[in-house]
């Protein structure tokens, strides 16, 4: 189950970092009553990522996702011209990932970010995949709008701006943060729910932490 804390925190809005809790970060979407953790023989490694992410991609043509959360639901719209990122969404979300994560980055009227937390669900889960990174989908027809849904990375020692798959955000600036185009991959939208993104900046402006056992994470 995606589980939302809303913690504040000192970030700039010059970057969408890897953020990483004391051990490592992590983050997964899983699908409801899917069996968590579960490693198929041919899984993905960080060797066969764009192999294994082609094939998964040809026989999983689900592009969207439906998030719960106790503040309500948004649906995901994922691109059909950025394959990699969808695939790996649509992965990490049936194997179960991001159901143990929170949102653990807010900024508002510029982001909020989630896929990872501190639990070591999620760091055995990253692991067990061995941090699989993929290439860049920069495609000039996708921004970083208000509502945009990109992949976060690491800035150190990444010349060739590969995505970490495991965290993401949504643009919550509805003027869009437009410099981070061709520096982020984004790959999706929201579609419904802007409510609920506005309500976790609302959240976290009261300082009230949001926790929830009851939010997940559906691929349609």
């Amino acid at each position: 189950m995606i589980s939302i804390s809303c913690k504040n925190e000192h970030n700039d809005k010059e970057s969408i970092p890897k953020q990483v809790p004391e051990n490592e970060k992590t983050g997964t979407l899983t699908k409801k009553k899917k069996e968590l953790n579960k490693k198929p023989s041919d899984s993905i490694t960080s060797k066969n990522a764009i192999d294994f992410l082609i094939a998964y991609g040809e026989k999983h043509k689900a592009n969207k996702v439906l998030l719960k959360t106790r503040l309500g639901n948004i649906t995901l719209q994922l691109y059909d011209d950025t394959p990699l990122h969808r695939a790996s969404f649509i992965f990490l979300t049936e194997v179960g990932y991001f159901n143990t994560t929170c949102f653990h980055r807010i900024v508002p009227d510029f982001i909020v970010q989630g896929g990872n937390s501190e639990s070591t669900k999620t760091l055995r889960i990253r692991n067990q995949y061995q941090n699989f990174t993929i290439p860049p989908e920069f495609r000039s027809n996708r921004k970083h709008k208000y509502g945009a849904l990109a992949a976060a990375r690491d800035w150190d020692n990444n010349p060739n701006k590969r995505s970490t798959p495991f965290e993401f955000y949504f643009i919550q600036d509805k003027n869009g943060s437009y410099h981070l185009d061709q520096e982020h991959t984004v790959f999706g939208e929201i579609i419904s729910g802007f409510d609920t993104l506005e309500k976790m900046c609302e959240i976290l402006e009261r300082w009230t932490p949001i926790f929830s056992e009851k939010d997940e994470a559906l691929s349609e």
